[in-house]
Order: structure tokens, then sequence, then C-alpha cells
């Protein structure tokens, strides 16, 4: 990708409109997590607490793959400009949810 000024964009750089999908879901998360916080602040059974902390251990790490997804075809549509440090990086990032 290039800029109106010819240089190249940070691959690393996440677009808000590319987000919108994650953010939504992060935030469900958030909301989620507030919830089991609350079960466990009220006594409410183990086995509710873990399975719903569960779901949004799940939430987050399925926000995180996307993220990554995103970065890794942004490099890969910028393949021409982007160093093989930018695409190790992004590959680290995956393997660190992995």
């Amino acid at each position: 990708m290039a800029t109106v000024t010819g240089q190249k964009e940070d691959p690393m750089k996440l677009e808000p409109e590319d987000m919108k999908a994650v953010v939504l879901r992060m935030k469900r998360a958030h909301g989620h997590l507030a919830s089991v916080i609350r079960m466990i602040e009220e006594g409410s059974d183990c086995e509710a607490v873990l399975t719903q902390l569960a779901a949004v251990n799940k939430a987050l790490s399925r926000s995180s793959f996307a993220i990554v997804a995103t970065g890794l075809q942004q490099c890969l549509a910028n393949d021409a400009g982007t160093d093989a440090g930018e695409v190790s990086k992004m590959e680290k990032l995956f393997l660190s949810f992995a």
C-alpha cells in the first residue's frame, strides 16, 4: 500500500475499518468478563464461573487471531514492500497465541 505521497504504509498498523468486528467482539468479551467478576463476588458456583470464564477466554483468543490474521493479510498484500522482519514479527505474534 502506498500513500498519496508515495511512501509505504506501516504493514503493522491496524486499520479501524478492518477492526470493527474485532472491536465489537472484544467489547462483548469485556461485558462478559464483568459478569464473571460479578458472579465470583456473589459466590456463584465454581463450575458456572469457570464455564463463563472459558467463554471470555475463547472470545479474546479469537480476537487475537483475527488481529494477527489481518496483519498477515496486510503484509501479503504489501509483499513487494514488506521486509522479512515484518513478516517474521507477525509469525511470532501468531504463534504466541497458538
